[in-house]
């Protein structure tokens, strides 16, 4: 299946087709060949971020003028995706780690840093989880002092993907405007600045470059600020406002991937004489598979339309997006490795390896039990300010 039907969908331009199309051709010649091939990750990494620079796709990560288009930042990492979870994880963090950057850095911040992103030549980083917040971002205890002309920090952060090869991290830390989540400011902290030390590297079940950070004394000047001081929760919510959908359009690309090759498998094994296809339990599940991916493309690029044509915060339609997407790709991708029987579950088979790459998808930038949260705060706060009228 060519994984492009959903672009007659009246969600897109012409433009989101033809991207879509030029990038299938793409990918399969520049990303399919090198999927598999991470023994060293952080080489990897940096050199699928280079080839994505080279070919030009990393132009829409970065905006210079503060305004990213969703829907194709997931069609990128759906097709990616499909191909190679390194190469969505590459994109991705492109996009996430200079978003702040993009979206409410200054002129001479965004000359500094979105060029060298955008060109392959800059690994951004987007440092906000602690070991002891995550998901809740008001209990961040890293902390930023200034002094003179420049901020002090001192801290930990964790689970930062690309930590130990990023060239530099957005970094959310308390300078204590007010308490809780609107205490927070964000900086931009070059990875050689004297006090931030990666303390450990973390090795996680799909190959992806993850880092603890710690701050010391780290002196960062107050031109990398960005925003006013006190602006950080605004800033990291609104970044994610816009890559939370993104995260739904990868498990989309892992599910499409996961049908594709049980597809594959079902309409050439035989068990007892003929096809497993012609199983009516194996055409039951593929109609399952089928549904639950047809129901994520539609709940993502809903979102993402709705972000790009219709409203500047899409917090109820990006959790549903990434809730329903992620849920819906686990248990596609346990139904492919089901169908494949033994070969499901072989090491670096795409079944097993599917199998890998989705589970992370379900945690970061906001766990499937922080996403229904969102939603139902988001549905008794309307319901409670209906007119009773």
């Amino acid at each position: 299946m060519t994984g492009l039907e959903h672009l007659a969908w009246p969600f897109f331009d012409d433009r989101h087709r033809a991207l879509a199309a030029e990038l299938a051709d793409w990918a399969a010649r520049e990303v399919a060949p090198h999927a598999g091939s991470h023994d060293d990750v952080d080489a990897a990494a940096r050199a699928t971020v280079e080839r994505l620079g080279t070919g030009g796709w990393l132009r829409h990560c970065v905006a210079e003028d503060g305004r990213l288009d969703v829907r194709t930042l997931c069609l990128l990492r759906e097709r990616l995706a499909y191909h190679d979870g390194l190469a969505d994880l590459a994109i991705s963090m492109q996009g996430l780690g200079s978003g702040p950057l993009s979206l409410f850095g200054t002129p001479e911040q965004k000359a500094a840093y979105l060029p060298g992103v955008r060109e392959g030549r800059l690994l951004a980083a987007f440092a906000l989880s602690e070991p002891e917040a995550g998901s809740d971002v008001a209990a961040l205890a890293t902390a930023a002092v200034p002094d003179g002309d420049d901020f002090v920090l001192d801290g930990t952060k964790t689970w930062i993907s690309n930590g130990g090869i990023a060239d530099f991290y957005i970094v959310f830390a308390r300078t204590g405007e007010a308490p809780g989540a609107r205490g927070l400011s964000a900086f931009v902290v070059d990875a050689d600045t004297p006090g931030l030390e990666i303390v450990e590297r973390i090795s996680v079940i799909a190959p992806h470059p993850l880092a603890t950070l710690r701050f010391v004394g780290c002196r960062v000047p107050r031109a990398r600020l960005l925003g006013a001081p006190g602006d950080g929760f605004r800033i990291a919510m609104a970044t994610l406002d816009v890559f939370r959908t993104t995260v739904g359009a990868a498990a989309l690309g892992f599910a499409r991937r996961a049908l594709d090759e049980t597809l594959g498998r079902v309409t050439t094994r035989r068990l007892f004489g003929a096809p497993m296809a012609e199983m009516p339990v194996t055409r039951a599940t593929l109609a399952e598979m089928a549904r639950e991916i047809d129901a994520s493309a539609l709940l993502v690029y809903r979102a993402a339309w709705t972000r790009d044509c219709v409203a500047d915060r899409v917090t109820r339609e990006a959790a549903l997006a990434k809730l329903h997407a992620t849920e819906a790709a686990q248990r596609v991708i346990d139904s492919a490795v089901q169908l494949h029987g033994g070969h499901g579950v072989v090491s670096g088979s795409p079944a097993e390896t599917l199998y890998r790459e989705i589970r992370a998808l379900r945690i970061y930038e906001g766990a499937s039990e922080v996403q229904r949260e969102i939603v139902a705060r988001d549905l008794l706060k309307h319901w409670q300010a209906r007119d009773p009228s």
